[in-house]
């Protein structure tokens, strides 16, 4: 810029700014004078004035319009033959006054308490949820009632139903609690915010029965995490159906699926013991076998086992739901050996039972997972008939009909 003000007045401006590649629009912009600002216009000359603008304010404040919209005061005032301005200017007049938002009545915002729950023995937590399972038509579905014992993951109780309303579900609660014998104030009842959780029929039942209701947050899944992982087991089975062809298929199916998950399945969570064998007090009994097998293997052949003797690995001592602090840090004597079983555990079995006594004990395993090891409570109804399908334990006494119900029991195996 220096060498251009300096130059030859003979040289012209042009060659001189293409020799030092400079633009001449940025040489005349520098050299520019300031150009005046314009004065800002403060106000519009159409705008209100200050006693119109009060006129405006008083009037979409008084008790009539304190709770209306800017849209529906215009609309009533242009009724009544009176304009007084615009919908974008008594908006822009409540903004200035910090009344843009919404001007009915809200309620406030809810915040719910996070569950948090341990049970460190059977019968002390109960997690329950309804699931639906595909009919034959499109849209068409029946409902799984399904309640788990939190600490051995045991079906205390399922149902089939072709609805989901608080009277089944109140009903079948019912039903369950009667067949464990569950003692008041010594349960806690935890499921999600649905509608047959929530209905006034079930918060009345367990007020009267002393079992303690806890909720999950809504929109939380991880809240009641057992029962949902419980459905994704079934639903992920081999044999699970695509489409159900009516009730009695639901049944059937899930009858038998029950009696193999309570039975036969080997929960990973529970070290790979059946929930049978915790709810019922059997923990002891099998690892005291496996222990035996393990050391026979280890005294067979310790160059196999790197780390020294093997040990049976032990069902948790608690089951939390959003523990308060982790499982380590919580002062919990280790009890896995001496579980609170549920009344009258089985015997004892064999550590090598005969050929005669296995092949007894497949045919009753077949047998008890095709049954529905169930009791079957038929309760006619104005619109359809409910049946209430609860697995049992060893030791439930069994149900004594009463006047006007029809009871049907099948024994366990």
């Amino acid at each position: 810029m220096e060498l251009l003000d300096q130059r030859d007045p003979s040289i012209a401006l042009a060659p001189a700014c293409r020799a030092l590649n400079m633009s001449r629009a940025t040489l005349y912009r520098r050299n520019a004078p300031p150009r005046p600002k314009k004065p800002r216009m403060t106000c519009s000359p159409r705008g209100l004035s200050e006693a119109e603008r009060q006129e405006v304010l008083a009037v979409l404040d008084s008790p009539e319009f304190v709770d209306q919209p800017p849209a529906e005061i215009y609309a009533t005032l242009l009724s009544r033959g009176i304009y007084l301005a615009s919908v974008p200017t008594m908006y822009r007049l409540l903004a200035v006054q910090g009344q843009s938002n919404e001007r009915r009545r809200q309620r406030a915002p809810q915040t719910h308490q996070k569950p948090q729950l341990v049970a460190t023995a059977p019968n002390q937590v109960w997690t329950w949820d309804i699931t639906k399972v595909p009919g034959l038509m499109r849209g068409a579905f029946f409902y799984v009632y399904v309640i788990l014992d939190l600490f051995s993951r045991y079906v205390v109780g399922w149902m089939a139903a072709e609805r989901e309303t608080g009277l089944l579900a109140t009903e079948f609660l019912r039903e369950a609690l009667t067949r464990h014998s569950v003692l008041p104030h010594m349960l806690t009842l935890h499921s999600d915010r649905g509608s047959p959780m929530t209905a006034n029929s079930m918060v009345q039942l367990l007020a009267t029965l002393g079992v303690s209701r806890s909720l999950s947050r809504p929109h939380v899944s991880d809240d009641n995490p057992f029962i949902e992982s419980h459905f994704k087991t079934a639903k992920y089975q081999p044999d699970y159906p695509e489409r159900f062809g009516g009730l009695l298929h639901v049944r059937a199916w899930f009858g038998e699926f029950f009696g193999w998950y309570t039975e036969h399945h080997h929960h990973e969570g529970l070290a790979y013991f059946t929930p049978a064998e915790v709810f019922f007090g059997r923990v002891p009994q099998v690892a005291a076998q496996r222990q035996a097998a393990l050391d026979a293997a280890f005294a067979a052949h310790p160059e196999r086992f790197v780390r020294g003797r093997p040990i049976v690995a032990l069902p948790p001592t608690a089951v939390y739901i959003n523990p308060l602090a982790t499982p380590e840090t919580l002062p919990i004597t280790p009890k896995a050996l001496s579980i609170t079983p549920s009344p009258e555990p089985p015997p004892e079995a064999p550590l090598c039972p005969s050929p005669a006594t296995a092949h007894q004990e497949r045919a009753q395993d077949v047998s008890m997972a095709r049954s529905t090891s169930s009791i079957i409570r038929a309760v006619d109804t104005s619109e359809h008939a409910l049946t209430l399908r609860l697995a049992t334990g060893t030791g439930v006494p069994p149900v004594i009909p009463s006047a006007g119900r029809d009871f049907s029991t099948i024994q366990k195996p």
